[in-house]
């Protein structure tokens, strides 16, 4: 914890959910800053929180009233360095359609819409990963733009089963609201595939969805990547670690619940060039997954925003948020960093995570890791005291058990 904390300094953050409280401690440990959580539900790691207040939003806000809300946050706080962030594919759109105003008062770590269009659009993803020699998942983009046309089709799909399906884009998928919904859809069947399109048609879902090939392997072949790329289009933080076990919630799977940062240098070089050639600005979170049957590493989407498991990067010794207010706040160069510290970062119970390691060394050395008290936790956090908070944490915590055990039971060689 810093000694003298930064009073001018606001960081204001959109969302309510763990990823929100990750980003909030790293400004509390890099500059001692009351943080301000700008949501309609918020958790109670935030609202019991010792550094965050709260002002409340409507659920499923529109533009116009979370602008007046972020517009009313800067009047009432003239004298601060407001700094902007979000942890979700909706906001970071907001933040890139509403960029000229919000430039006003915030400092914005998040990239321009051209740059976000032509990179977090997975399709597109896709093909400047083609260009750029990088393997990606063999790809079939079902455009559902005319499917209000009585004849609209989904075209025939010539990948091997099982497959993969997801939206193109994240936030027209994540504003529609239907039973059943799932993040990411893993498909058995050309039947079971059909019924995901009725499904998404009488939805009226109208953007693209992806088919994509299932890359084999469990949980223990995904890696995320962190970087940030500063003002001047130089990556300037870079890390990344290598997943242990994700969420499998049906609106979750895919968010690692466990990692152990490592370094991998041909990852981030591929992860720079693809930053670079778009005129990236901002943060930006990889995911990959390494495929056991050649040792290829597969990009499979960048998410224009610093991600979820953020707190990673500060739990191994480099806090993101330094990096990124000497750009924007205090205008000044800084060193690329790339953290090198081995760390646990884990949000479920111990015993639950080493039960789906299935590799024998690898289990002991998560073991050894938990030993040398290098398992982190980012909501048991130290500082924070309201014992109701840190109660229904560990509550929360325990319930994984529960959760995982309806969900996905066993580790597969298929993830799923």
């Amino acid at each position: 914890m810093v000694m003298s904390p930064r009073t001018d300094i606001l960081p204001v953050i959109i969302g309510g959910d763990f990823g929100v409280y990750g980003i909030g401690r790293c400004f509390n440990e890099a500059f001692g800053c009351r943080c301000l959580c700008v949501g309609s539900r918020p958790t109670e790691s935030i609202t019991g929180s010792g550094f965050f207040d709260v002002h409340r939003i409507p659920a499923h806000a529109s533009d116009t009233q979370l602008m007046d809300a972020l517009m009313g946050i800067a009047r009432d706080h003239p004298s601060k360095r407001l700094v902007l962030m979000a942890n979700h594919d909706i906001f970071s759109a907001f933040v890139a359609r509403n960029n000229e105003g919000l430039a006003r008062h915030y400092a914005l770590p998040f990239p321009s819409l051209e740059a976000m269009s032509a990179l977090t659009d997975k399709a597109r993803f896709t093909r400047a990963c083609e260009k750029a020699g990088i393997p990606t998942p063999r790809t079939i983009v079902v455009d559902f733009s005319g499917a209000d046309d009585g004849a609209w089709a989904a075209p025939s799909i010539d990948i091997p089963f099982p497959v993969v399906a997801k939206a193109a884009n994240g936030e027209p998928y994540d504003v529609l609201e239907f039973e059943g919904k799932r993040k990411i859809w893993f498909i058995d069947s050309p039947e079971e595939l059909d019924g995901l399109w009725r499904t998404l048609r009488s939805s009226g879902f109208r953007d693209s969805f992806l088919v994509q090939e299932l890359i084999p392997g469990d949980n223990t072949q995904m890696r995320s990547i962190t970087a940030y790329v500063d003002s001047h289009g130089e990556t300037t933080l870079i890390g990344s670690a290598r997943v242990l076990l994700e969420d499998h919630a049906p609106t979750m799977i895919g968010n690692p619940v466990a990692m152990i940062t490592e370094d991998f240098p041909a990852l981030w070089d591929a992860a720079e060039r693809l930053l670079t050639s778009s005129g990236y600005r901002g943060f930006a979170n990889f995911d990959v997954k390494i495929d056991p049957r050649d040792g290829r590493a597969v990009f499979f989407e960048v998410n224009p925003r610093i991600g979820r498991n953020n707190w990673y990067m500060s739990a191994a010794g480099l806090n993101p948020m330094t990096v990124m207010v000497a750009d924007l706040v205090e205008h000044r160069r800084v060193e690329p960093g790339r953290i090198s510290r081995e760390i646990l970062y884990s949000m479920v119970p111990d015993s639950l995570l080493l039960k789906y390691i299935r590799e024998d060394s690898l289990r002991a050395h998560v073991k050894g890791l938990i030993r040398s008290g290098l398992r982190f936790d980012p909501l048991l956090n130290p500082v924070e005291k309201d014992l109701r908070r840190n109660l229904t944490i560990r509550l929360q915590k325990l319930n994984h058990h529960r959760k995982f055990a309806r969900y996905y039971p066993e580790a597969t060689d298929r993830s799923f």
